[in-house]
């Protein structure tokens, strides 16, 4: 197959995000909002590009009081910082179906190499003849590593937010005509 342009499908695609609550839970969250590229092969994915951008606003974390807070200047600031991105820069393939990207990813206005996990899904037609492509992606940041430094310190000991983020986004993305 030839390199090919797909648009990722926001209406089936998940970006996931989980983080420690107070040493002992974890909460996780989703933004909804998310558009991107992809310039790939499927059948040889080391030559993948992608380039993705997410609303900040659409993050949700079934508490709108601490969604409000996350988009506030103590986390995302989203009035001066509303979308986060990523642009991959190299695709490895480590196993069958299975790849590391690397790319840059810039959240808050801090642009951070990060490497991620990906797993092919596979590739099908739609019933209106759409061709589809689906993948995995794991990763983990440090959320201090991008600005994100709030936090307070709990009476019994340990943190209010832990720092480790666990990234899991799962991808549909449609082809687009030549």
């Amino acid at each position: 197959m030839a390199v090919s342009r797909w648009t990722i499908d926001p209406a089936h695609t998940v970006v996931e995000f989980a983080v420690r609550h107070m040493m002992i839970a974890t909460v996780k969250g989703t933004f909804s909002g998310i558009q991107g590229t992809i310039e790939a092969d499927p059948e040889d994915l080391t030559t993948a590009r992608a380039e993705v951008t997410i609303d900040v606003n659409s993050i949700n974390t079934r508490e709108p009081q601490r969604d409000e807070h996350l988009r506030s200047p103590d986390f995302f600031d989203a009035a001066n910082h509303p979308t986060i991105t990523f642009r991959s820069r190299s695709v490895t393939r480590t196993g069958e179906r299975e790849y590391r990207m690397v790319g840059d990813l810039t959240i808050r206005g801090v642009t951070r190499e990060v490497e991620l996990r990906v797993t092919v899904a596979g590739q099908a037609r739609d019933p209106w003849g759409n061709e589809r492509f689906g993948f995995s992606v794991e990763g983990k940041i440090n959320r201090k590593d991008f600005g994100l430094t709030w936090n307070t310190v709990l009476e019994t000991g340990g943190v209010l937010v832990g720092d480790e983020v666990r990234i899991n986004i799962d991808v549909e993305a449609v082809k687009q005509a030549a």
